[in-house]
């Protein structure tokens, strides 16, 4: 009868002799301190690696400087390739692995539109294409990447209405005199889950190029493993982020790759009206993306010509 009416939380309560008393207290059981412990967490994994690649990214920064400088006083395309070379050596040294998927066009006067998420899409880009690129005015007035950025030819434009037609009339003599472009139509850099819409305004030097090529690039190994959502930060650079911690963040880690998804390429000629095109190639890289995102095989996806209204 006494157990009929007992409280159900103290018939269900542990016996007296079984409760608690004091909390567990667990010795460590793989030796080592603050140096070798290889089980605890590591609040400074990767410091080492991150400092000896600013120390090496730095200091080939400053040998390669001079030579580029005195090859854009130099006839002919040397200074095309050493650029080139520069950034593959920047991405080797920062352990990133750049895999390239369909065929790099050696023709000159090529304008390829790449889908933009990060600082890193310099690097990449920069190590594949050999191609100067269209950039914000603001990359100008930074420090030393300011100064990179003009040794590598770098076309800078403004958002003032003012002086569109003068930055356009620069990137159709630069395409005019054999060189190709890298435009980043979305016009900023996203969190890598989706390509913005496009902007047909940067698409109106198209017609003064040779061919049009989209260009998709997605990082999709962190740690040697295929990267997911929760990896995109750690590659993409947008909104209010600074430069210097999201570089120091990346740099910490090993095992990096970049795939870069060359499409078929197209000639701006068939074309009915920019907007249309802008449409086409929007289209293309986004479906490309979509692909590296998914890591699914890298395959690039064939012409698509834009259709009249």
């Amino acid at each position: 009868m006494d157990a009929a009416t007992r409280d159900p939380a103290e018939a269900l309560a542990a016996p007296s002799s079984l409760r608690r008393r004091a909390p567990l207290r667990y010795r460590r059981a793989v030796p080592g301190g603050r140096v070798f412990d290889v089980m605890g967490d590591r609040p400074l994994g990767g410091r080492f690696r991150a400092v000896r690649r600013l120390v090496t990214i730095a200091a080939w920064t400053l040998a390669a400087m001079p030579v580029q400088a005195v090859l854009l006083a130099l006839p002919g395309r040397g200074k095309v390739r050493f650029a080139r070379f520069y950034w593959q050596a920047v991405a080797f040294l920062m352990g990133i692995r750049i895999q390239v998927a369909g065929e790099r066009r050696a023709a000159p006067r090529t304008l390829y539109l790449a889908n933009h998420s990060s600082w890193l899409d310099i690097i990449v880009l920069g190590a594949t294409l050999d191609a100067a690129f269209v950039s914000k005015a603001e990359v100008g007035r930074w420090p030393l990447i300011g100064l990179v950025a003009r040794l590598g030819r770098t076309v800078f434009v403004s958002r003032s209405r003012g002086r569109t037609g003068e930055e356009a009339k620069e990137m159709r003599d630069r395409l005019a005199r054999g060189d190709s472009l890298v435009l980043f139509p979305e016009g900023t850099s996203s969190d890598g889950t989706r390509v913005l819409p496009f902007r047909s305004s940067f698409l109106a030097v198209a017609d003064a190029a040779a061919v049009i090529q989209p260009v998709s690039l997605g990082y999709d190994r962190l740690g040697g493993l295929p990267a997911c959502r929760r990896d995109r930060p750690v590659f993409a650079w947008y909104g209010d982020m600074s430069i210097g911690p999201h570089a120091w963040n990346l740099l910490r880690y090993a095992g990096l790759r970049a795939t870069v998804l060359l499409h078929a390429p197209l000639e701006p000629g068939p074309s009915p009206n920019r907007k249309a095109l802008s449409a086409a190639m929007e289209t293309t890289v986004a479906e490309g993306a979509a692909i590296l995102r998914q890591n699914r095989p890298p395959v690039p996806l064939p012409a698509r010509w834009p259709q009249p209204a």
